[in-house]
């Protein structure tokens, strides 16, 4: 199937590792212009020049904290200055924040929501105008499962991923007269930086292979996931396969979550 990719500009935030790199590289893959962002510029290097060798392209790579307003507009502005446009935003910085509610202060709270939540808002509303000029375009949100069904010790983060959630179908209804589709993926267990120092940390006498098929991870489809497989998920809402979709939320958790 043609995604009819070719030739968009892209954003992914949080592009240089796990399932934003993996979406940023299958978006180039694609024939996508693709702008990869996080904080660290190192990581960002390093994304860059994979994607690069598994692509043949050059990725733009830009430095910057999602959660501040002013960086989010920079970066739309460069990627503007240097695409000529925006047509795909994917919202996926975010880190894994889990504790008891007791334990959770306010400063967590605020750095949390500004990371998940704000950076969503700030990013997409610096691309709004641009996509409208453009005649359209697609954000795909990045969340978890757990903003759907949380469970205990899961705050701040859960918190934070229902009110992703909830952006996500409010601004469906606010931008489909733009032609501007906004969808969301909830993220169960998939292959991450905090996966493998589980497995390292539990079970390093494991192959990868037999820790993520562990029947104790009461998956129904067996395993742990791979990022490349939330990264098709991704690609397709953002891509004209998916031009009749918006609104709505994709879990990709092979089939754990006990809610659609």
């Amino acid at each position: 199937m043609d995604l009819g990719l070719k030739g968009k500009k892209a954003i992914v935030t949080g592009g240089s590792k796990g399932i934003g790199l993996a979406t940023a590289l299958l978006l180039a893959s694609e024939g996508a212009e693709v702008v990869i962002v996080a904080r660290s510029i190192e990581p960002l290097q390093t994304a860059a020049g994979l994607i690069k060798e598994k692509t043949g392209t050059e990725p733009v790579y830009i430095s910057a904290d999602v959660s501040i307003e002013e960086e989010a507009r920079r970066v739309i502005a460069e990627t503007v200055e240097r695409l000529g446009g925006v047509d795909i935003l994917v919202n996926n910085a975010g880190t894994s924040a889990a504790r008891p509610f007791p334990e959770v202060d306010g400063e967590a709270w605020t750095a949390d929501l500004d990371l998940k939540l704000m950076g969503a808002v700030h990013f997409s509303r610096a691309a709004l105008p641009h996509m409208r000029k453009a005649g359209g375009g697609s954000i795909v949100n990045v969340t978890a499962v757990g903003g759907k069904t949380p469970s205990a010790s899961s705050l701040p983060s859960s918190v934070s991923r229902a009110a992703g959630l909830a952006l996500t179908k409010a601004m469906s209804k606010d931008l489909a007269a733009d032609n501007i589709r906004v969808n969301a993926v909830c993220i169960g267990s998939i292959r991450s930086d905090q996966i493998e120092r589980l497995w390292q940390k539990t079970a390093p006498e494991l192959s990868w292979e037999e820790f993520a098929a562990n029947p104790q991870h009461d998956i129904p489809l067996g395993r742990i996931g791979d990022a490349e497989e939330a990264a098709n998920v991704i690609a397709f809402l953002a891509s004209k396969a998916a031009s009749y979709v918006t609104g709505t939320s994709v879990n990709i958790d092979g089939g754990k979550a006990t809610v659609l």
